[in-house]
């Protein structure tokens, strides 16, 4: 379900937290994402030692990764900032997983100083990551199934086999022996293969994949698994006709899958952890902003003061976001518009042709579904300044987690020498 019954919060409310944070901004559920993480924990409760690894990149606000580390969670990090801020929330050892790809070598500095689970990219990563930061007791490795899987079109990620992500599976089977020889004792696999998918297939033929090259593997190099990643990707109903992933009959066919492929063969106990992001907080974000201009020529045009370095993924990705006109929910949709940014590209849209009751100047629209990848990925482009982030606590108040941008955050890069460059002191 995704339609205007999804809010957790009403027009009045939204004008009142307006008063004192103006638009646009992000503003997050603090009840709906530990609801939904306890959830995700339930359904794999017979799984001893689940952990989900939150992506860091869907939202990299500390005081979201504090709230999903109170719910039993880790970190799935892929730079030095993101581990900077898990460590800053109390996360260190085997609460972070680090996965990255072309990876400098300070970041796998910072990675094996906090105790991270590294989860190399690539087998060449091996003496790499050995003189930079030495061989850790705990190695995980990125496998890309290549042409053995694919990916429904679409899928960000991209078909395997045109992916720059990974190892092969010859390439798997090399780089653990290098790391028996080495001396690591404990081992992890993981793979990362769909995004935004919401069936339940793709993520139990990965399960099925996982387990048997676990088996493969163990057999073959005589080692031990401690735990497998099957990776994110867990999808989010952005459309109103889509349904959500039902995370219990998941949980209950990986653990058939478990059963007869890791217990029966001996395997066991062989941890499961997941890294979902989008599915963790994606629903229960959303973008916040108010109608300021209309426009008539050869389409109907609402202009929002916000824009596409606020969410870019209907942009970049032609991606649906339900839109709702706060305080007309239950008026007829019968006015078509395109609801536009003010950014010098015609990308900047983010609804297309769409039905919604008459829009006024003035009117507040929430954008759905923006909790994830929408603040992560803004940028500065015709120097607009990001929004703020608000979380509506657990008690129903509303406070502000990250404070906009302003024009003095945009030049505090550069240096003005004051004799050529007159003082931004003034400047707000």
């Amino acid at each position: 379900m995704n339609d205007d019954s999804d809010l957790f919060f009403g027009l009045s409310e939204i004008q009142e937290t307006i008063k004192k944070y103006p638009t646009p901004f992000h503003i997050y559920s603090e009840k709906g994402i530990r609801e939904n993480a306890r959830r995700l924990y339930r359904a794999f409760s017979w799984s001893r030692g689940f952990k989900n690894y939150f992506a860091v990149k869907a939202c990299p606000n500390p005081y979201i990764v504090e709230i999903l580390r109170d719910e039993s969670g880790g970190v799935d990090c892929s730079s030095l900032p993101e581990l900077v801020l898990s460590e800053r929330v109390g996360l260190r050892g085997n609460d972070i997983m680090f996965t990255s790809n072309d990876t400098p070598a300070g970041e796998f500095a910072k990675a094996a100083e906090l105790g991270a689970i590294i989860n190399l990219d690539d087998i060449t990563h091996i003496p790499f990551l050995e003189k930079e930061a030495g061989i850790p007791d705990v190695i995980c490795f990125r496998y890309n199934p290549g042409q053995l899987r694919r990916t429904k079109e679409g899928n960000v990620i991209g078909t395997p086999s045109q992916s720059k992500y990974g190892l092969t599976k010859r390439q798997l089977f090399d780089a653990y022996g290098i790391m028996k020889s080495k001396g690591v004792k404990r081992f992890g696999l993981h793979t990362m293969i769909a995004s935004n998918d919401l069936s339940i297939s793709a993520f139990t033929e990965t399960a099925a994949m996982l387990f048997d090259l676990v088996a493969e593997i163990s057999g073959r190099l005589g080692i031990r698994f401690e735990f497998v990643n099957l990776g994110g990707g867990l999808g989010i109903p952005y459309r109103p006709n889509e349904k959500p992933v039902d995370i219990e009959e998941l949980g209950r066919e990986i653990k058939l899958i478990y059963e007869e492929k890791i217990e029966k063969a001996g395997l066991g106990p062989l941890k499961i952890f997941m890294e979902n992001g989008r599915l963790m907080t994606g629903p229960y974000g959303y973008l916040i902003t108010r109608a300021i201009h209309e426009k008539h020529i050869y389409k109907e045009y609402i202009g929002v003061d916000a824009s596409m370095s606020d969410l870019m993924r209907p942009g970049i990705y032609g991606a649906y976001h339900h839109l709702t006109v706060l305080g007309k929910e239950g008026a007829k949709h019968d006015h078509k518009y395109d609801i536009t940014g003010s950014l010098c590209e015609n990308n900047d849209k983010f609804a297309i042709d769409r039905l919604l009751p008459e829009i006024k100047i003035g009117d507040i629209i929430a954008i759905h579904n923006a909790g994830a990848h929408g603040h992560a990925m803004g940028f500065n482009y015709n120097g607009k300044l990001r929004s703020a982030e608000l979380l509506k606590r657990a008690d129903g108040s509303i406070g502000m987690i990250r404070r906009a941008e302003t024009v003095k955050d945009y030049f505090a890069t550069l240096d003005f020498p004051e004799s050529k460059f007159k003082s931004l002191s003034s400047v707000s």
